[in-house]
């Protein structure tokens, strides 16, 4: 009996771009796709934050490197991925969050979160994939959504907005780059201790609120997130494309 090969999660010998690379998240991503064996480009604003962590990965003998850029500037970020050489692997972390009761939202507020998680992220995955089809080369493409991409939320009408318009992107975009083997989905995880999570986290009586909808009973860590990127990325899921890595601990269950 011959027993099938099963796939492999190593990406050794491909690129990878990371947004939001320096911190939370994002910072995961940068490591473990490290890890995995692939170059990865870290794309953030800062460059002290993009030099101490490419210093990091290059402390483990991984391969990283700086692209200091502002995400929201999608006419430099389209003009940077057309000059490289194309990447395998997308991952958008970068996002933002300005939390309010609904009626408090001001236009700016909305303007910012929605230009950043939405508008950037929509340019950003055009412009991979424009240089992914231009070369003909298959690619996954992954956005770090959020469990506020298919629930409500208290005070996060503006976030739950832009995560559910993302989630609906990601499903007409795999419909379209589908035939050119371009991959693209989301992770969208409950609340995660990170500099932006633990804003809420700091609430204890926010905390006991979000510890009561998480079924596994405890938030989540960045170390939660690092396995799926990688799954995303790699061969293991040549087959998904278009859905959502939900990882929320069972808080969408009900």
């Amino acid at each position: 009996m011959k027993l099938p090969q099963t796939p492999s999660l190593r990406l050794d010998g491909k690129r990878a771009l990371v947004t939001g690379a320096t911190s939370g998240i994002g910072l995961g991503a940068a490591t473990a796709l490290a890890r995995a064996g692939a170059e990865v480009h870290c794309l953030a604003r800062s460059n002290d934050q993009l030099d101490a962590l490419c210093g990091a990965l290059a402390a483990e003998r991984l391969s990283a490197r700086p692209l200091p850029l502002d995400l929201t500037d999608v006419e430099a970020v389209a003009d940077e991925l057309a000059a490289r050489e194309v990447f395998d692997v997308v991952v958008n972390s970068a996002g933002m969050a300005r939390h309010s009761a609904a009626l408090d939202i001001s236009p700016e507020d909305f303007d910012a979160v929605m230009g950043l998680n939405l508008r950037a992220a929509y340019f950003f995955s055009t412009a991979a994939a424009r240089r992914m089809t231009a070369v003909g080369k298959p690619g996954s493409i992954i956005h770090l959504s959020s469990q506020m991409g298919h629930v409500g939320g208290i005070d996060r009408a503006v976030y739950c907005a832009s995560k559910h318009a993302l989630e609906g992107m990601i499903k007409a975009m795999a419909i379209e780059w589908g035939p050119n083997r371009i991959r693209i989905n989301s992770i969208c995880p409950t609340f995660i201790r990170t500099p932006l999570g633990e804003q809420t986290l700091a609430d204890p009586e926010r905390r006991q609120w979000i510890e009561s909808k998480i079924k596994l009973g405890r938030v989540g860590e960045v170390e939660d997130i690092m396995g799926a990127v990688v799954y995303l990325a790699s061969d293991a899921s040549a087959l998904v494309t278009g859905t959502s890595l939900l990882i929320d601990g069972g808080w969408t269950a009900e």
